[in-house]
């Protein structure tokens, strides 16, 4: 199963009032594992950065001057995510983004369905607690030192680590895959069950121990438990 876990920077919250994307990243997923595969891409957004943006991300109008528009990264974008699962905090921010800008292009819309949104999972899971991606790093112990402003790149990569232990960990279903690979291999009748040695290991009772012990017994009485077995 092939998973983006995406992460976006833009010029302000609402598109429909002329604010623009200015920076993608994605990290590539297969089966819950870092692939080392990634897609980063910086956009010009043909307008000025408002200071309150500028210092969430540090992205300021003249370094994005000289960069590519949206449309002319489009294809690259969707020929990278195709219709693979796109695992987004707080998603309806970021879908919304992409949207407005493949829209603006003429370019389908990517559906809602296709986003997985880890913030939803985590009020779910930790319901009345911090569920910021620094919050949820905090609580899973993840580094993120580096973060001192957002970046998508960095942030997707924090993410991934986040995600994985929101649905359980680096390897979800190993453990069940494991299982089905003894299964299959060994016919499935017996693969959890130790086997029978052929040879027994010999007594490790000496008889000095084993007379120790009749004698012991035997000085008990009749009614001695041992006697009954």
């Amino acid at each position: 199963m092939r998973e983006l876990v995406l992460d976006t920077e833009t010029t302000g919250f609402k598109p429909e009032e002329g604010d623009r994307l200015v920076e993608i990243g994605a990290v590539e997923l297969i089966n819950h594992v870092p692939t080392g595969k990634t897609y980063h891409q910086y956009i010009n957004p043909e307008r000025d950065m408002p200071q309150s943006a500028f210092e969430v991300h540090g992205l300021s109008a003249e370094f994005l001057s000289d960069k590519p528009l949206f449309k002319d990264i489009a294809q690259d974008f969707v020929d990278f995510i195709g219709n693979d699962r796109l695992v987004i905090h707080n998603a309806a921010f970021d879908m919304k983004f992409l949207n407005a800008e493949l829209g603006w292009v003429n370019r389908p819309l990517l559906p809602m369905s296709q986003a997985l949104d880890t913030l939803a999972i985590a009020r779910k899971r930790f319901p009345g607690s911090p569920a910021s991606l620094d919050a949820l790093c905090r609580r899973f112990g993840i580094d993120n030192s580096s973060r001192t402003l957002h970046g998508a790149l960095l942030d997707s990569e924090i993410l991934a680590e986040v995600y994985l232990e929101l649905i359980g960990g680096r390897q979800p279903d190993f453990a069940l895959k494991t299982s089905q690979q003894n299964s299959d291999d060994d016919n499935g009748a017996d693969a959890w069950r130790p086997k029978r040695r052929e040879t027994p290991l010999p007594s490790r009772l000496t008889q000095e121990e084993a007379a120790a012990h009749a004698q012991f017994v035997e000085s008990m009485g009749d009614d001695a438990l041992w006697k009954k077995l």
